[in-house]
């Protein structure tokens, strides 16, 4: 398998992955992960932004062609640099916002392969820390985090409130 920084020319082919971390996360929690309409074609020109961003980390796992199969992406994983509030010492610091190893694929290290390259990239970047978010029913992401080095550092907890609106909607 091969890790390699993705092109503007793979944001086709991640975006259909896209949709599944999507529909993934809404069905664990749709109070927190209530899409818009094609939430994955609302990602295409960040994704398209991102792998020309010297100051993000955009790679993607791709299985070569051989005589039976064409090369195929297999995975991703999209992070970038952010600005921490004035009252840290700390200036800025990755964050990791997706990654995703298509089904068949899972189990042979992709995954692990792909965050441990972006941790790589943060670090030429020239960020001293990393940081990334999961949702509460994703064990199998936090045992790769762990894996990977990453700790639990905050516990972010959400409450929907009874007839609040959206998106800035105003009811009366």
């Amino acid at each position: 398998m091969l890790i390699r920084p993705a092109t503007t020319e793979d944001v086709p082919a991640v975006l259909p992955m896209v949709a599944k971390i999507c529909a993934l996360h809404q069905a664990w929690d749709p109070a927190k992960y209530g899409f818009r309409d094609q939430p994955a074609e609302r990602y295409r020109r960040w994704m398209t932004t991102r792998a020309d961003d010297p100051r993000s980390v955009f790679l993607v796992a791709q299985r070569e062609a051989n005589d039976v199969q064409p090369s195929i992406l297999t995975g991703f994983v999209i992070g970038t640099v952010e600005t921490e509030i004035p009252i840290y010492q700390l200036k800025e610091y990755g964050f990791l916002h997706d990654l995703w190893v298509e089904e068949a694929y899972r189990h042979e290290g992709i995954g692990r392969q792909l965050v441990m390259r972006a941790i790589e990239q943060f670090v030429r970047i020239g960020v001293p820390q990393v940081r990334l978010d999961t949702a509460a029913a994703n064990e199998p992401a936090r045992e790769l985090f762990r894996a990977c080095g990453f700790r639990v550092d905050t516990m972010e907890m959400l409450l929907k409130l009874p007839d609040a609106p959206l998106d800035g909607d105003q009811r009366p």
